[in-house]
């Protein structure tokens, strides 16, 4: 199928198969060019894909089960399963069409920076954690994992309906948002605060260790390497979650995703 190419099937007409080369053109979207080159991702699931729904176009659904209220075409437990990104398929997949990229050009509420995140498990985790704590925009850099990956998708269960996605240039990024906080005179918070967590830093919890909570950059590093040098260097914040208890070892650190929903539960509090 060439790119941009109309689908050829109606999606009002119901109970129409899903043919062999819609069901090859379905497998080839878990590869990353071919999903940049058709601008299409993946979702799995009746409840993902109906949440998706309410804010991408879908390209093609197809389903073993009763949809109520979604046309689909008709697939088989087999072919959902040749299909399938997921060791134990859901019946239901579908193909929607990507949203043109955004590029944020700088922060003006709470945002989260991600600075190179490798797993899609976490980022799909951290992104539906975001979502629950009312955080509309996370900017990724280049090297952070693909959000339209299928594992990605499948972990955010439905929350890139409400939550945008960012890649570009996060030093840049972060520089333009505090520089445009620093002037406009209107800023609650003054400055924008750049918050990260690092294993130096003040411990979170103690008072004046956030001086601004409706505002901001939360920034959230690799999961081996943390956040990089030259991020860092742009850190005016420094925050440190504490063990507990103090006076015992622990583990040495936290999964990236189970820290971001800690911050901002703080954030939030």
């Amino acid at each position: 199928m060439q790119k941009n190419q109309q689908p050829t099937w109606d999606f009002n007409v119901i109970n129409m198969r899903i043919s062999k080369n819609q069901i090859k053109f379905i497998r080839s979207l878990s590869q990353k060019k071919v999903r940049d080159a058709e601008q299409l991702f993946l979702a799995e699931g009746e409840k993902c894909v109906r949440e998706l729904l309410q804010s991408f176009e879908p390209y093609l659904i197809a389903s073993s089960i009763p949809l109520l209220g979604v046309s689909a075409l008709e697939a088989s437990p087999m072919e959902i399963e040749q299909m399938s990104q997921l060791r134990h398929p859901q019946g239901v997949i579908a193909a929607f069409r990507m949203p043109n990229p955004i590029i944020a050009e700088s922060a003006d509420e709470l945002t989260l920076a991600l600075d190179g995140i490798q797993d899609p498990g976490n980022l799909g985790t951290i992104i539906r954690t975001a979502d629950w704590f009312g955080i509309s925009n996370i900017v990724c850099s280049a090297d952070t994992v693909d959000c339209w990956n299928p594992k990605v998708v499948q972990a955010t269960m439905g929350a890139l309906a409400r939550v945008r996605v960012h890649y570009t240039d996060l030093y840049s990024f972060i520089q333009r948002s505090t520089q445009s906080k620093a002037d406009d005179a209107a800023g609650k918070c003054g400055s924008c605060p750049v918050y990260g967590t690092l294993l130096d830093g003040k411990n979170m919890y103690l008072p004046n260790a956030i001086p601004c909570k409706n505002s901001g950059i939360i920034i959230m590093g690799n999961e081996g390497n943390g956040i990089s040098p030259a991020i860092r260097n742009l850190i005016t914040h420094p925050l440190f979650i504490p063990s507990y208890p103090a006076d015992r070892p622990t583990s040495e650190s936290l999964n990236v995703a189970i820290a971001t929903a800690i911050v901002l539960a703080e954030f939030r509090r």
